[in-house]
């Protein structure tokens, strides 16, 4: 009896013991002891101010008038949380830009810490929807560094860690349904995502995605919260192309193919079977011209991904850097051709000069605002009734003043058909839509 008690307590102890649980030990398992370590929780504070009213149940905006010295300015804070990868030793943090959004203070915690450590936005791009962080203390830290996305395949694996709801760690798994799904964002931008079944939470954007050998192949990003069992992420392959001008220049610079595109007709898909975006016109020893594209040619996909209007168009060309090459698929006629590109930076004054050639008017800067000094004759601006020496005060719903801004708010907006223009006269505003 003794001995029998003495054989079952070893069968306990053996099954309980670490070589047992190490047969349970998955591909899952090692991936996410590979990646946990450089997966950090974010928490960033947002300093809001208002005046607050003495009137109880009216808005501030008509008190304001009559009872500003009244009005004792408030402020509060607003918490909010999301997740980030660290993706080198120096503690370059990945995350998403709506993370951030707004943050005037941004702190993350770590696996091994029992603090939190204080960030800082190095820069990010809201088109995008990426932000890199810096942790401002020094040393040596646990990364994930970017593998590649684009030898995802359909029914792979993935796994997404991030900190929903502020809870810690949580891991997720699915596979890939899509590597190169195209969403909407808004009415003029798309983007390209990795489609999964892992359950991304809010809490959840910024962190990493991760393949069965824990390399990291995408960010996850909560942009379809009311899909249920959706989840997507931004291709790790996107990231890297723009990382680097997060890094040296705080935001993503426009890549230049000098390219204005044009939809094709319903004809042209009828016959063609294939939809994509018609050269309309080409800038003299533009990168797109130097490599062989003509006018009148039809691009159909930029790097193997679709485009079938202009708006695919741009969204796709604004995840590219000048120092990048891409390839255009294209046909000419009836042929199907193949063009690499080597993108440069927008020349200087290209924005001013489309801006006389496409809308048909120029500006100078003066004390009052920006003043039209200038419209070509038979324009579109010259058929709205545009004259010389009008105000340009908003562009796209956006409130100008100088110059600079100008061309800055086109730039985001090149080849974008059309915009609105709120034009001056008289103290009299005239909203026109060019060209």
């Amino acid at each position: 009896m003794l001995l029998l008690r003495v054989l079952l307590l070893l069968l306990f102890f053996a099954l309980s013991s670490p070589a047992f649980a190490a047969e349970r030990r998955t591909a899952v398992v090692d991936a996410v002891a590979k990646a946990r370590d450089a997966v950090v929780n974010i928490r960033t504070e947002q300093i809001v101010r208002r005046r607050s009213s003495p009137f109880f149940g009216f808005g501030d905006s008509l008190f304001d008038q009559f009872f500003g010295e009244m009005m004792a300015p408030r402020s509060y804070k607003t918490q909010s949380l999301g997740s980030g990868v660290i993706i080198d030793a120096e503690g370059h943090i990945l995350t998403n830009a709506h993370v951030v959004d707004k943050a005037s203070k941004i702190y993350v915690a770590l696996p091994d810490r029992h603090k939190e450590l204080e960030a800082t936005l190095v820069g990010k791009d809201d088109r995008i929807d990426l932000a890199v962080l810096k942790i401002t203390e020094e040393a040596d830290y646990a990364y994930l560094p970017p593998a590649r996305s684009d030898d995802l395949m359909l029914g792979e694996q993935v796994i997404a860690i991030g900190n929903p709801l502020g809870l810690g760690h949580s891991i997720t798994t699915g596979i890939v349904s899509s590597i190169k799904r195209r969403i909407p964002i808004d009415k003029s931008r798309s983007s390209i995502f990795i489609q999964t079944d892992a359950l991304i939470n809010p809490g959840n954007s910024g962190g990493p995605l991760i393949n069965i050998n824990g390399e990291l192949v995408g960010i996850n990003t909560a942009i379809a919260r009311q899909a249920q069992g959706i989840g997507f992420s931004i291709p790790i392959n996107t990231a890297k192309r723009v990382m680097g001008d997060l890094i040296n220049y705080g935001r993503v610079r426009r890549a230049f193919l000098g390219v204005v595109p044009g939809n094709v007709g319903a004809s042209f898909v009828r016959s063609h079977g294939d939809a994509g975006v018609l050269v309309v016109e080409l800038s003299a020893d533009a990168p797109a011209e130097q490599a062989g594209v003509q006018v009148a040619d039809v691009i159909l996909a930029i790097d193997d991904i679709p485009v079938s209007s202009t708006e695919q168009f741009f969204s796709l060309l604004q995840t590219y850097t000048p120092d990048d090459r891409l390839k255009l698929s294209l046909l000419r006629g009836m042929d199907k051709l193949e063009k690499n590109v080597a993108l440069t930076d927008l020349p200087q004054g290209y924005v001013l000069s489309y801006a006389v050639r496409v809308f048909g008017f120029s500006l100078q800067q003066r004390r009052q605002g920006l003043l039209i000094d200038n419209v070509v004759t038979d324009s579109s601006a010259d058929r709205a009734g545009i004259r010389r020496g009008d105000l340009l005060a908003k562009v796209d719903g956006i409130e100008l003043t100088d110059l600079a801004e100008f061309e800055k708010l086109l730039e985001d907006r090149l080849g974008r058909q059309s915009l609105p223009f709120l034009i001056v006269r008289d103290n009299r505003g005239y909203l026109v839509e060019l060209p």
